[in-house]
């Protein structure tokens, strides 16, 4: 990907080893060990889901903010600092253009860089649970640790795939700015019914998907940002996180009526939707009659 001497964002904390912010959630995930189901589920879930639902039983956790009044933190000055903020940039141009052709105004999200724990509008986080985007303070969150685990553990590696987690993130921020999220979490509370719930955060998570595809469609027609190969690192990782392959090697069976995301082929061909298309329009999987 070409990203160097790129603009660099103005909207990222670099908050790494700082405090975290409080005592993250009722459980130590580092102690299940690499074959526990449930460090398999929270660590690879990681687009978007919210982690609460899994550690407590399949309900949700009502947590109030634990911000703390956390200092922004300095920019980043490091290598792989500097490609996130790159890459956020790149996202501000891109969806700042097409919010410009919808007679709308973008509003940057902020991206936060933390170690270990983190203290989010959304209640704390630790590293484990993986990239996350918080509606309530519009901040995407991402320990670059991670980074790690979805080269070795999830075998995606090249910085493609990385600008894609963060891609996608910001997906889930123009949900919230469109007022798509919100909608699906009335839905969900209206349904009370697991399954239907679940079925809208699979469209939800995979429009994200194609959002991230999106950009990189735009990115690359106005800047020229891809190489060859990082189409393929974007659908690799895409692929390695899809939910049947996911269950598939956390159990060895897979349940559908639990996906939260999308299986492996919904994921890739999302992404690959918006990057061939680059329309918002066709990034419309809540009117799609196959996902």
């Amino acid at each position: 990907m070409r990203w160097q001497g790129g603009r660099e964002s103005g909207n990222v904390e670099d908050r790494r080893g700082g405090f975290g912010g409080g005592g993250g959630l009722p459980i130590g995930v580092g102690g299940l060990g690499v074959g526990g189901v449930l460090v398999l589920v929270v660590v690879s879930l990681f687009l978007g889901v919210d982690p609460t639902v899994l550690l407590n039983g399949g309900e949700p956790e009502t947590r109030t903010a634990d911000v703390r009044n956390a200092p922004p933190g300095s920019a980043p000055d490091d290598e792989l600092g500097r490609f996130v903020s790159v890459v956020l940039a790149d996202t501000e141009d891109t969806w700042r253009g097409l919010f410009q052709q919808m007679g709308r105004q973008y509003q940057d999200p902020t991206l936060v860089l933390f170690t270990g724990a983190v203290a989010s509008g959304c209640g704390s986080a630790q590293a484990a649970m993986g990239p996350f985007y918080c509606p309530a303070d519009r901040k995407v969150y991402i320990d670059l640790g991670f980074y790690r685990e979805l080269r070795d553990r999830f075998q995606a590696p090249g910085d493609f795939a990385q600008a894609y987690v963060i891609a996608h993130e910001v997906g889930h921020h123009v949900q919230n700015l469109l007022g798509i999220s919100d909608k699906v979490e009335a839905a969900q509370r209206r349904s009370g019914d697991r399954r239907e719930a679940n079925a809208l955060s699979v469209r939800l998570e995979l429009q994200a998907d194609c959002f991230a595809g999106l950009w990189a469609n735009h990115a690359n027609r106005d800047r020229r940002i891809l190489e060859p190969g990082d189409v393929e690192e974007a659908l690799t990782a895409a692929s390695a996180i899809g939910d049947d392959r996911l269950q598939r090697q956390a159990r060895g069976t897979v349940s559908p009526d639990s996906f939260t995301h999308g299986s492996s082929e919904q994921r890739v061909r999302w992404f690959r939707t918006g990057l061939q298309g680059g329309e918002l329009r066709q990034c419309d999987t809540f009117a799609a009659d196959r996902l």
